[in-house]
C-alpha cells in the first residue's frame, strides 16, 4: 500500500459518482497543489487538492486512464490502472 495507502470501507464509497477520467482533458480533475505527497515523472502520489479545490488521495502513472472514487468521508481517490473502464464498472456494480 505504501506510505499513503489505506482501507476505505465499502460503505464510504459513493458508487453512483465513480468514473473513468482523463486529467489531460477532464480539467476539473486535474491535480493543483500537493498537499502531502510526491511527484515525480510518471507517478503522483499522496494528498493533493484539484483544480476544482476537492482533497483527493493520488496514486497515478498514467493520466489518461484514471479511476475517480468519491468517498463519504470528505475526499476522493484517483487511481490510474490499464483497466480503469473494467475497475470502474466492478465498483458500479454494487448499486
Amino acid at each position: 500500500p505504501g506510505l499513503y495507502g489505506r482501507f476505505i470501507p465499502r460503505d464510504q464509497i459513493q458508487v453512483d459518482g465513480v468514473k473513468v477520467v482523463d486529467l489531460n482533458i477532464d480539467k476539473e480533475y486535474a491535480l493543483g497543489r500537493k498537499t502531502n505527497g510526491s511527484n515525480m515523472p510518471g507517478f503522483d502520489s499522496g494528498w493533493f487538492k484539484l483544480k476544482d479545490g476537492e482533497k483527493a488521495l493520488v496514486f497515478v502513472t498514467d493520466k489518461t486512464s484514471v479511476v475517480y472514487i468519491p468517498t463519504t468521508d470528505n475526499y476522493s481517490v484517483l487511481l490510474s490502472t490499464a483497466g480503469a473502464d473494467e475497475l470502474a464498472g466492478a465498483i458500479q456494480a454494487w448499486r
